[in-house]
């Protein structure tokens, strides 16, 4: 039976099992340190939250091939940006209903879209942003379940961090987000994805930040406007600033509720213009990684390939697709 996806907003209970899941793998031992890993700093014991901090920078900085001077790499700038995050997103709801002791728990999404609908002035008081939700800004963010007190070491801590050369370090910190800076004023609007989700095909020649084609609009290196700004998913971690720029973006738990919309946005657009994925088998080996039997890197578990991927919905749903989709299927 599939678990569903809520919008965050909509459900309490979900809400508080989902702070309360990923604050139970974030005190979880691994066995494993920062010395497994090469990581600058004295050794220090991973958790399991970590791991998946970790993990995403290691794809960000993986480049395929190695020779590539687009930034093409295992998880971003190319095709495979939509099921590598579909695989992780996967690995992370499976941990959170281990914790939590509940098969039935969907991972939660934030309907970003909507607050980018409201006035700019009004966007960094979104509900989402309340002391019961995600916290506001701050550095460090001092509000919500994600605060850090110096004084408690339970508090939430960003432990692993990426450096301005791209290489991770051990911290030991708070959390830190910087609303509308760096430019970007504003979240994506709806107008904004629904213009999106009508573009086809999926990905294009030559698979990377410039392909034409629906992944590259979502992913948001191509944007509606001229001069090219950052948009999309790319336009919500700028937006939002602070850990969520880097590529330890993970380290805040609203980088979930992210990539679980822009999950959901994907799904609306295989539903309505059909499951299907490019590059096939036929491109060249200088795409290995992001064709659609290539296996996706995962050092956290079993992986899986984009095909098998591209219908997930006998393992989850979602509570609510873009209207347009909904009316186009």
């Amino acid at each position: 039976m599939p678990v569903t996806r809520q919008n965050i907003l909509s459900d309490t209970t979900v809400r508080d099992r989902f702070i309360r899941g990923l604050s139970l793998l974030k005190q979880e031992d691994t066995g494993r340190t920062t010395a497994d890993f090469t990581i600058a700093g004295p050794p220090q014991p991973i958790r399991t939250y970590d791991l998946f901090v970790i993990w995403h920078h290691l794809a960000m900085m993986t480049l395929t091939p190695p020779s590539n001077a687009v930034g093409r790499n295992s998880a971003h700038r190319g095709p495979i940006f939509l099921p590598w995050h579909r695989v992780m997103l996967l690995l992370l709801e499976q941990n959170l209903q281990r914790v939590l002791q509940d098969p039935t728990f969907g991972l939660p999404y934030w309907d970003w879209a909507a607050d980018g609908d409201q006035p700019a002035a009004q966007q960094p008081a979104a509900p989402i942003w309340g002391a019961a939700y995600m916290g506001g800004e701050g550095d460090p963010l001092q509000t919500g379940p994600f605060a850090f007190q110096a004084s408690d070491p339970t508090s939430w801590r960003v432990r692993v961090a990426a450096t301005s050369s791209g290489t991770l370090r051990v911290v030991n910190r708070g959390l830190r987000r910087a609303f509308a800076r760096s430019g970007v004023t504003t979240l994506p609007q709806t107008s904004h994805l629904l213009t999106a989700l009508q573009i086809t095909p999926y990905d294009a020649t030559p698979w990377d930040f410039t392909s034409a084609g629906f992944r590259n609009r979502l992913e948001g290196w191509r944007s509606d406007v001229s001069p090219p700004a950052p948009w999309l998913h790319n336009r919500v971690h700028v937006w939002i600033g602070g850990d969520m720029a880097l590529s330890t973006s993970p380290n805040d738990p609203v980088f979930y509720l992210h990539h679980s919309n822009v999950d959901r946005l994907w799904e609306g657009w295989l539903q309505a213009q059909g499951r299907v994925y490019l590059p096939d088998m036929t491109a060249s080996e200088a795409l290995a990684g992001h064709r659609i039997d290539d296996a996706i890197m995962s050092p956290l578990g079993a992986s899986a390939t984009p095909r098998q991927v591209l219908d997930s919905q006998a393992v989850y749903t979602y509570d609510m697709l873009p209207a347009v989709l909904v009316a186009s299927v």
